[in-house]
C-alpha cells in the first residue's frame, strides 16, 4: 500500500504559494489510518523511548494511537495559552509565520526519553521548538517520526545536522 495516494495536495491554501498536504484523505480510510500506524510503530522501535509526544495537532492523531499500542505516556505539545498547568514555552518559525509551543512541565521529568510524533515536517521551526521543550523540561529527545517529510523545505535536513534521529514514511516536495 503507498500511503502517498492516500494524501491529498491542496493549492495556495492556508495562503497563497502554499501547497498543502492534507491527511484526512488518509485517515478516513481505516485500512489506510491502521497502516499508517503500524508503520510509525515499527519505525518507533528504533528509539529508546519513555514517553511520545506529539505536536498540535495532527500529530496529535497518530502519536496518541502509537502511544496505545506502546504503552508509553502520552504528551500534548500544544499551541500557547491551551494548557491549564505550569507550563514551559518556546517560539518558533513556521514556513508562513511565527508560533509558540507549550508543555506542562510535570509532563517530562529528567531524563525521560522522548519520541516525537508529527503529521508532517516541512522547514523544520515546529519540530525545533518541539525538542527545546523536551530539553527545557529535563527529557532528551529520542528521536522525531513524521508521516510526511516535505523533503525540499529542507526541515528533516536540518534535525540531522543537529544530530536528532529522524524518520518518515512518505516524501513530497513542498511547492
Amino acid at each position: 500500500m503507498d500511503l502517498k495516494d492516500y494524501i491529498r495536495s491542496i493549492p495556495d491554501y492556508p495562503k497563497k504559494g502554499i501547497l498543502f498536504r492534507d491527511i484526512t484523505t488518509l485517515i478516513k480510510d481505516s485500512k489506510v489510518f491502521k497502516e499508517t500506524i503500524n508503520q510509525i510503530v515499527d519505525r518507533s522501535k528504533k528509539f529508546k523511548i519513555d514517553k511520545i509526544a506529539a505536536i498540535e495537532s495532527r500529530g496529535f492523531v497518530f502519536a496518541s494511537a502509537v502511544s496505545y499500542i506502546l504503552d508509553k505516556p502520552f504528551i500534548m505539545l500544544r499551541k500557547k495559552n491551551k494548557l491549564p498547568a505550569e507550563t514551559y514555552s518556546t517560539d518558533f518559525e513556521l514556513e508562513y509565520g511565527t508560533a509558540t509551543i507549550e508543555v506542562h512541565k510535570d509532563s517530562i521529568t529528567k531524563n525521560d526519553s522522548v519520541l516525537i510524533i508529527d503529521d508532517l515536517i516541512a522547514t523544520g521551526g515546529t519540530a525545533e521548538g518541539a525538542a527545546k521543550l523536551v530539553k527545557m523540561s529535563g527529557g532528551n529527545v529520542a528521536g522525531f517520526i513524521f508521516v510526511i517529510n516535505l523533503f525540499d523545505l529542507g526541515g528533516c535536513d536540518k534535525l540531522k545536522e543537529a544530530n536528532y534521529q529522524v524518520e518518515n514514511l512518505i516524501e513530497f516536495p513542498g511547492h
